[in-house]
């Protein structure tokens, strides 16, 4: 399974014995700069690995004292040594058989969205679907949707769907071919004001309407094994060694990873998300999570399942986040929503979500909870503090992912709960400007305001929520690791704005959440997160000092190497 390439290019080999257990170090890092990441962020300048542990750090001479005959000795040639980078929140499943057929388009103007639908159009069979799986309109340069008019333009003959997650925009043959017209009820289809028309603007509760009508791709199991296969390595490239996967599984969705594993082709370590049972009574609920047999954290160190999920509201994108004040003006210019007092949506009652996460900490296990709007972090943050006076959630390490928008109020609340932020700050980069534009220079101070909220004692996890598209840079959700760094540490938009400069934390902050803390996420600081004696010995080789290279290069820094357990997974 694993390329064995010593850095620098030689071949990379692993001491045996074949008559004694040998003391000797199997292979030592030196002349480089190891960056530990521990408490102290020590630097060192060597790393000894035994089997798949990290065994000592320290100076060159130090260190390669523990070398023997058949030790691997690399000379880093003054290079940089990281710990192995974790992604606290993607969709490995689902990302990784989204180009299977053929690329999605990276588009950023809506001249190029409709060009792309004209040449589907022409390309394919009158009557075929034109898809694009993840299209947000607020990345576009017009931060629009096309219109109706436009759509059908382009694609007259073509049923066209443009699917956001929450919300998406639908062309008139697709309303057609999926019988949809003004007298159809559903809160998901929006109509024209004056017309009562649908006027192609569609929000979730709508999407199986659409979605029926749909062709379905049908992919055998080693098909679909072997595309996660696939984008993990992607992962290592990029130096991830360790997943979150926030995918809401059941019991079977963790066997894609069980059978890398066993089959010897899992290069990274996995955390999975187990979904919420309905909520129907606190028996029944606590009665469903005894009868899936495991708990929070169950597993090994390759596999694991961590948390507990519910989800509350939509999005930011789709206009249907859970704000804690009315979306505003800007809202129906964006969205399409009239109704001035539109706050977004809430899928779930405070009552049930206290349910959740009383029983969940009464039995342990860690509970999450997808929430994008700061109306919805504050729910979360009450039914949280319902089960605290019940039995302290401090140590359950429950967390909040994506929040986006934090007060002082909720900082001070996480703070005393120890409720972990799970963030995503590409979504800064590609969204800051849009939100600013939408919700005022006023509430931006509370997007992702990551200084305060450090300095308010909170734990930030960093992920990316991948879901679609291979490149690491142009995924709808970038999951470049140094890019999410380089945005907390500038505060840059994707169109080169400095919004609220002063959240920016530093270099060393900014890895933490990348390692160390997103270790500590999922309960596995003890075991990765940074490089010290008796860790897995999950570290990367980078082309440049992260320390002290200028800012900017942060964001294309290069993975040299990534070893996993001692073994190198991915070498450039």
């Amino acid at each position: 399974m694993y390329k064995q390439i010593l850095s620098i290019g030689i071949i990379m080999t692993v001491a045996l014995s074949s008559c004694s257990v040998s003391n000797d170090a199997d292979t030592i890092l030196f002349n480089g700069k190891i960056v530990t990441v521990d408490e102290n962020f020590t630097i060192a300048q060597a790393v000894a690995i035994k089997g798949e542990r990290i065994e000592t750090i320290g100076s060159d001479s130090e260190v390669l004292r523990l070398s023997g005959p058949n030790t691997n000795r690399i000379d880093l040639q003054g290079k940089t040594v990281l710990p192995g980078l974790i992604d606290a929140h993607l969709h490995p499943p689902g990302a990784a058989v989204s180009e299977l057929s053929e690329e999605i388009p990276d588009v950023h103007t809506l001249r190029e969205l409709l060009e792309y639908i004209e040449k589907q159009a022409e390309e394919k069979e009158k009557g075929e679907w034109i898809i694009h799986p993840r299209l947000f309109p607020t990345r576009l340069r017009e931060m629009r949707q096309p219109n109706l008019d436009e759509l059908d333009l382009v694609a007259p003959d073509h049923p066209v769907f443009l699917n956001g997650g929450y919300g998406g925009m639908v062309n008139s043959c697709a309303l057609r071919n999926s019988g949809i017209d003004r007298y159809t009820k559903n809160p998901g289809i929006l109509k024209d004001p004056e017309t009562g028309e649908p006027n192609g603007l569609i929000r979730f509760s709508a999407f199986k309407l659409i979605e029926k009508t749909m062709p379905d791709r049908t992919l055998s199991y080693e098909q679909e094994l072997d595309a996660l296969e696939k984008m993990i390595r992607r992962y290592n490239q990029v130096g991830i060694t360790g997943i979150t996967d926030g995918t809401e599984t059941t019991q079977a969705g963790v066997r894609q990873y069980l059978d890398l594993k066993s089959r010897n082709r899992l290069s990274i370590r996995v955390n999975v998300t187990v979904r919420t049972p309905e909520y129907e009574s606190r028996d029944h609920f606590l009665n469903e999570l005894t009868q899936l047999g495991f708990y929070s954290p169950f597993g090994d160190e390759w596999v694991k399942i961590s948390q507990l999920k519910s989800s509350i509201d939509g999005g930011i994108l789709t206009g249907t986040a859970y704000l804690r004040e009315p979306w505003g003006l800007k809202a129906k210019e964006i969205y399409g929503i009239d109704d001035p007092e539109y706050r977004g949506i809430v899928k779930v009652s405070k009552d049930d979500l206290f349910g959740m996460a009383s029983v969940a900490n009464e039995i342990g296990w860690k509970m999450t909870a997808h929430v994008t709007g700061g109306g919805g972090v504050d729910l979360l943050l009450d039914a949280y503090e319902g089960a605290d006076k019940e039995s302290p959630i401090a140590k359950k390490r429950f967390s909040i992912i994506h929040g986006n928008f934090f007060t002082s109020e909720a900082i001070e609340r996480c703070a005393r709960m120890e409720v972990i932020s799970d963030m995503q700050p590409a979504w800064f980069y590609k969204d800051a400007d849009a939100m600013n534009y939408i919700l005022g220079d006023v509430r931006i101070k509370t997007f992702l305001p990551a200084r305060s909220m450090i300095d308010g004692g909170m734990m930030l996890n960093g992920g990316s929520d991948h879901m679609v598209k291979f490149d690491s840079y142009s995924s709808t959700n970038p999951y470049n690791p140094f890019l999410g760094m380089w945005v907390l540490i500038t505060r840059t938009t994707e169109r080169g704005t400095v919004i609220c400069a002063e959240e920016a934390i530093s270099r060393e902050e900014a890895l933490k959440i990348y390692t160390i803390n997103n270790a500590y996420g999922t309960f596995d600081e003890d075991i990765k997160g940074s490089i010290e004696p008796g860790k897995l010995a999950d570290m990367i080789v980078i082309s440049t000092d992260y320390l002290s290279c200028p800012a900017d290069s942060i964001r294309t820094i290069q993975v040299e190497e990534t070893i996993l357990g001692g073994l190198v997974v991915y070498s450039r």
